[in-house]
């Protein structure tokens, strides 16, 4: 997880600024998210970048310290005095109740298994930014109002995302037969036009794999059809043994425009296969490091420009 910049001085309400880099005079801005601030920000600031790797804005100029503090303070000045007594009278009146939302005084701590529509929704939240050292979301009592009304689908989300929730879908779509066969990592190929050993393909039933083996014997038509009935010839089929490419494999790939011939059960991967064997490879090794660190811990929101620059 990027952790925030050497040297970031926390100006509060989520707002922080750290020197800027080597590549020139200037300060990284840290903010909480919030789309009205956001447009105002670069509307004083039309020159700021945002830097992807260490998720702040980069304001340039030898002056861009005084210039950032100045703006941040009419922003804080701008808040409501009473907002966050409001929102606590307000949860004291209807309170929620959710294993999700912690609330300790200085602010709410949302803490969910992770979901996109969790992250989605939360960043449409005013000053609500994920808190790295909490693992968890950090919204501000004034904001609680906007909160409760999202909270449903929060609540939804986060618990149809519970490994419970989860493992109970899985269970519902399993093929047994079809899990056994792909356990196999195999797939029928035509002994007279095979693919090439080393080097990722794309398949009908797997997606992007890689071949590594081919066997010499020809497959029985009724079993290789019983199992991939749009495998085809020309001649006899033989069965190729297959493994997942690496990231690295793929990244080394020259992408086909099209499938050339389907019907053989390979052909060059297109760049849609690559995009999705891509993104699975990423799931599998986000789902690793989720099991790594234990259950019950939330993975840090994406990186977009201007989308969280609290984590």
């Amino acid at each position: 997880m990027t952790q925030a910049p050497d040297g970031e001085v926390a100006r509060g309400a989520g707002f922080g600024i750290a020197p800027g880099t080597a590549k020139g005079p200037g300060v990284l801005v840290g903010m909480p998210f919030d789309r009205a601030l956001l447009a105002r920000f670069k509307e004083t600031f039309p020159t700021a970048r945002w830097r992807r790797a260490l998720r702040r804005w980069f304001v340039p100029g030898t002056t861009a310290e005084r210039r950032v503090d100045a703006w941040i303070a009419r922003e804080l000045a701008a808040l409501d005095a009473f907002g966050d007594d409001k929102g606590r009278d307000a949860y004291a009146f209807e309170p929620l109740r959710s294993p999700y939302l912690e609330t300790p005084h200085d602010a709410l701590v949302v803490r969910t298994p992770y979901a996109r529509a969790v992250v989605d929704t939360l960043r449409t939240i005013p000053f609500a930014h994920w808190e790295p050292a909490l693992r968890a979301w950090r919204v501000p009592w004034r904001s609680y109002e906007a909160l409760r009304a999202v909270w449903p689908a929060i609540a939804e989300a986060a618990a149809a995302n519970e490994p419970e929730a989860r493992r109970a879908r899985r269970e519902a779509a399993r093929d047994p037969a079809a899990e056994a066969e792909r356990r196999r990592r195999r797939h029928p190929v035509p002994r007279g036009d095979p693919p090439p050993l080393g080097v990722p393909v794309e398949t009908a039933a797997y997606g992007v794999v890689t071949f590594e083996a081919l066997d010499a014997d020809p497959l029985d038509p009724a079993e290789a059809a019983a199992r991939y009935p749009a495998a085809a010839g020309p001649g006899p089929l033989v069965w190729g043994w297959w493994r997942m490419p690496t990231l690295a494999e793929l990244a080394g790939l020259t992408p086909a425009a099209a499938p050339d011939r389907p019907g053989r059960g390979w052909w060059p991967a297109t760049r849609a296969g690559i995009e999705e064997r891509r993104r699975r490879l990423r799931e599998s090794a986000r789902a690793r490091e989720t099991r790594a660190r234990g259950p019950g811990v939330a993975r840090s929101p994406a990186a977009v420009p201007g989308g969280g620059t609290g984590a």
